[in-house]
């Protein structure tokens, strides 16, 4: 693959709570996205792109916060709420590198670290969730102050809390998605600079509340979703996330029912983002801009929607910490899919070798390129994920070892070949006694590499998990 001329632009899509598997052209038959089926056709899959996990229940603040750093779970600040001026962020590396960059949406780790990645922006989201028809926004400030604080009750999350964010004005009727991609088409039409350009657009959607255009949910009917088949009624232990706000979106026992319900929804969402994604790229192909840009698509992190009795993204099964990404435009193979094991925090060494800006020296992802040029590169033998003090797991190319030592000390191994939904667990079958010695030897080697035993959730699992 050669490098382009003149730097490609970026365009950088991120979703909110999509799974891995809601993509009809990568395998879901029922769900309807003909946008990100044209960047699958036009572009590179990594179909098995992952979170590690996160050390809090909002688990897309960490995930963000690796995201824009390049760098491991226990090798950001705190939870992610700031990102640090000494990991430098993938909007500030490009903009150092002569790119102008624009954001727009959702940004969960302090305006701090907005200010310093963004030159251009507006419609800006800082928070974490809220009703999609009413967002509190900033206007760009280009000092990075973002100072003006609101106090807001949480009604729709089913609380009563009271908490502040920053906010100039409120959407008004306006579906988040609609309003985040017109705020990047606006950007697109009116751009007239020679500098290449770094556009990162955060989604809401699909997070919950669950609301759309009722043209998109009229497309689903709950009762031909066809059930899981690792649905169940409740998980079979308590590992202590049973009553995180996530899980009580539908009530305890879960039934088929009120499961086919919430993945209608769920769909419904997902297609309404599938168009509005679909109009900036039709934005950039209008521009004549369209061939001198990599497109990214990629989600925070996956949501059960009733797998495995859950509701929500705080545990390890593949629902849960598998997530799309798919890369297309300028010097990216299309048509291709790789399995290799990917983690969201290398998208921005990716993409850095990809437009041929430096990777900062704080950035501890591995870039994907190699592997985009040769389809048997190797990347990772295996992968590491850590919830809260909750769980820890390790997998290699077929097995998945899970630790929990939260609420109960349980043990799950699954064949994901055999078993890709993790339905029979394999712990304590004599057999594979030796398989569970050696993988706990690897969650190990990553304890010592990875995880912080400084750390207060790295001392509580350790201390209680015994290994």
């Amino acid at each position: 693959m050669s490098m382009p001329a003149k730097k490609p632009n970026v365009v950088f899509f991120f979703t909110d709570d999509q799974r891995f598997d809601t993509i009809h052209a990568l395998g879901n038959g029922e769900i309807q996205t003909p946008t990100m089926d044209r960047l699958v056709k036009n572009g590179t899959a990594f179909t098995h792109a992952h979170i590690p996990s996160g050390t809090v229940g909002a688990i897309c603040m960490p995930s963000r916060a690796m995201l824009h750093s390049g760098r491991t779970l226990f090798h950001i600040q705190q939870e992610g709420q700031q990102i640090p001026t000494e990991h430098r962020t993938m909007g500030e590396t490009f903009r150092q590198a002569g790119y102008r960059t624009f954001g727009t949406g959702k940004w969960h780790n302090g305006p701090a670290s907005y200010g310093r990645s963004f030159t251009d922006g507006t419609a800006i989201f800082f928070g974490g969730m809220w009703d999609h028809w009413n967002v509190p926004l900033c206007h760009f400030d280009p000092s990075g102050k973002y100072e003006n604080l609101i106090p807001f009750t949480h009604n729709f999350m089913r609380s009563n809390t009271t908490s502040k964010v920053h906010c100039d004005y409120f959407s008004a009727g306006k579906h988040s998605s609609e309003l985040f991609s017109q705020a990047a088409i606006d950007f697109i039409e009116d751009y007239d600079a020679d500098a290449p350009f770094f556009m990162y657009i955060s989604y809401l959607a699909p997070h919950d509340p669950r609301t759309m255009p009722p043209r998109f949910q009229e497309m689903y009917d709950p009762n031909e979703i066809t059930l899981p088949d690792n649905f169940m009624e409740q998980h079979p232990f308590n590992y202590g996330a049973e009553h995180i706000r996530d899980e009580l979106l539908a009530p305890y026992p879960r039934t088929p029912e009120e499961v086919k319900r919430h993945i209608a929804e769920y769909y419904a969402m997902i297609t309404h983002l599938d168009f509005e994604i679909g109009r900036v790229i039709e934005a950039l192909e209008q521009t004549g801009q369209a061939d001198n840009t990599i497109i990214v698509l990629a989600g925070d992190n996956g949501l059960a929607v009733g797998q495995h009795g859950l509701m929500g993204k705080q545990s390890h099964y593949e629902h849960s910490v598998r997530v799309p990404l798919i890369f297309s435009g300028v010097g990216v193979p299309k048509g291709e899919r790789r399995e290799q094991y990917a983690y969201l925090l290398d998208v921005y060494p990716t993409l850095c070798e990809l437009t041929g800006v430096n990777i900062p020296d704080t950035v501890e992802g591995q870039s994907l390129y190699p592997s985009m040029a040769d389809p048997d590169a190797a990347l990772r033998e295996t992968l590491y994920f850590a919830y809260s003090d909750l769980i820890r797991s390790v997998k290699d190319d077929r097995y998945k070892l899970i630790e929990y030592a939260g609420a109960v000390r349980e043990t799950q191994l699954f064949d994901l070949h055999a078993d890709p939904r993790e339905c029979n667990n394999l712990y304590g079958q004599e057999a594979y006694e030796g398989l569970v010695s050696k993988l706990r030897g690897e969650l190990i080697r990553y304890r010592d590499a990875w995880d912080d035993l400084l750390h207060p959730l790295g001392q509580s699992f350790w201390g209680k998990a015994g290994l």
